[in-house]
């Protein structure tokens, strides 16, 4: 199965568990007060500024519901939008654009959330090299869609899962001892295509990685003075990512040392919704 397949099945199965969840079809309130041949038209907008994620996601909501629901996207995903801009109308019977509203909102204003959270830091380094890589920071089950999200804000993936690519971090490299250790066991083993990246919070363990042929050395936590250290010792011999703290007010700091890659755990973990609503 391959990424568009495998985030295409995690998107439905993400829809059906959260209209199950939301017992759609015993929606008591609704069911009262509006007969069920009622049709309706739904504008879908936006309350704030911001980067669009999960227009079509929104739709797929509405037509799990009913296939007969109508939805017409008046944006697209990336897009930036203003506080006010219709981003998709949706027409169909009343009871299941109700039942649907809430689930959709939900999927728009936090894919919506990080795509604008990421195309912050994006912007800061637009004049830079560094690339703004994502983490496993993830809500568990939402990983694909979130790092969708990243991408459709400008950043780039960092690995999507533990089999992608070959990460010693610091406690790795606590239980094998130190990272020489750490590294000779996994280059005496490890299978060929698969990339090397270590984790190291000091000097002296760039230095033990340099000994090595690692693809990327991340650089964890460290202060610019440690930053600009390492990467004149790296000297272009690896890719250099930089970890742990960073923020807007820090980022572009950070950036002039010379690294190629800033990597950021709240752009997925600590964004905020973008504020979307239905009115009818």
């Amino acid at each position: 199965m391959n990424k568009k397949e495998e985030l295409n099945k995690q998107i439905q199965l993400l829809i059906t568990q959260a209209l199950h969840e939301d017992y759609i079809f015993n929606d008591i309130t609704s069911k009262l007060i509006i007969p069920d041949n009622n049709i309706s038209t739904g504008r879908i907008f936006a309350l704030e500024n911001g980067i669009l994620a999960g227009i079509k996601i929104a739709r797929q909501v509405f037509q799990s519901i009913d296939h007969g629901t109508h939805f017409r996207a008046l944006k697209k995903d990336g897009d930036f939008v203003e506080k006010g801009t219709v981003l998709g109308i949706v027409k169909g019977r009343t009871r299941v654009l109700l039942a649907g509203e809430r689930t959709a909102l939900n999927f728009l204003q936090h894919l919506s959330g990080i795509a604008s959270l990421t195309n912050k830091y994006v912007t800061k380094l637009s004049s830079f090299k560094t690339k703004i890589l994502d983490t496993r920071k993830t809500l568990p089950g939402w990983r694909y869609l979130e790092k969708y999200a990243v991408s459709i804000g400008g950043a780039c993936n960092h690995r999507g899962n533990l089999q992608d690519l070959i990460l010693v971090k610091d406690n790795h490299i606590k239980i094998a001892g130190g990272v020489p250790k750490a590294l000779n066991n996994i280059f005496k083993k490890k299978p060929a295509g698969i990339k090397v990246e270590v984790e190291v919070e000091s000097l002296k363990e760039v230095k033990e990685c340099l000994v090595f042929p690692v693809d990327i050395i991340m650089l964890d936590n460290m202060n610019i003075s440690s930053l600009k250290k390492a990467v004149k010792l790296i000297n272009g011999k690896c890719l250099i990512e930089a970890s742990g703290g960073i923020n807007l007010n820090n980022v572009v700091k950070i950036a002039k040392c010379g690294v190629d890659y800033i990597s950021i755990g709240r752009i997925t973990s600590s964004a905020p919704c973008l504020d979307i609503h239905m009115e009818f």
